[in-house]
């Protein structure tokens, strides 16, 4: 059987990052030659069968989703029970909320895009935006990232204009989640769930630079954790 990978967003065929999402994936799987079927599934659509379904999710740019209670429900299934999960821009903001909810005990940790006034906002709007710019970072050695990489630093493009809140920057960093990517000045572009078979957040959008001759190892890598799933 072939395996399925759940794009979680609001699929629009005019933003960039999603067309480039579904260019990634037949990069990747022509370069590892792998079948693997992807849908797009509206976060309004998350079920309970979802992962009887899918072998992994991928929570895609373009927030605020339709339903971010489904989407953070099915972050958390797939942190727990070891499914391959990745998150670009929007998606990294919500695994990062689904952290603070979940696992830091924040119950009412917000995104600005859904609440910009609530006492917790975890992401919030970034001073200056990312989107169209292409930012060096680095990796910590040793990190599943560097590993995937196969360097310590790489150059990536953002679509963003939400980040973590400053404000809570010291209190991610005291649980159990990897911070394992960083820009110049320290702010957080990586995260990671330690012992998982893949589960990588990146506020960056990989796939933005993923072509046929050189498709993007973290897609790559998702791709491969899916296929062994």
């Amino acid at each position: 059987m072939i395996p399925s990978i759940a794009l979680l967003g609001e699929y629009t065929p005019t933003f960039p990052p999603h067309l480039s999402t579904n260019a990634a994936i037949e990069h990747a799987k022509t370069a590892l030659g792998v079948d693997i079927n992807a849908d797009w599934v509206s976060t309004a659509d998350i079920d309970q069968t979802l992962f009887e379904r899918y072998a992994g999710i991928w929570v895609a740019p373009g927030s605020p989703y339709k339903n971010l209670d489904k989407t953070l429900e099915a972050i958390r299934y797939a942190r727990e029970n070891g499914i391959p999960c990745f998150g670009t821009c929007g998606g990294f903001q919500h695994m990062i909320l689904e952290y603070a909810r979940n696992v830091l005990g924040f119950k009412d940790a917000q995104h600005a895009e859904y609440d910009p006034y609530a006492s917790d906002l975890f992401i919030s709007k970034l001073a200056c935006s990312l989107a169209g710019r292409q930012l060096p970072l680095s990796f910590e050695p040793g990190s599943r990232a560097a590993d995937i990489y196969g360097a310590l630093t790489a150059t990536e493009q953002y679509y963003c204009n939400f980040g973590i809140n400053p404000e809570f920057i010291e209190v991610l960093k005291q649980g159990p989640m990897r911070i394992t990517g960083a820009d110049a000045e320290g702010e957080i572009r990586v995260i990671e769930w330690p012992d998982h078979p893949f589960f990588i957040g990146t506020l960056f959008v990989p796939q933005l630079r993923s072509t046929p001759e050189q498709p993007h190892p973290l897609v790559a890598a998702f791709l491969t954790a899916v296929s062994a799933s």
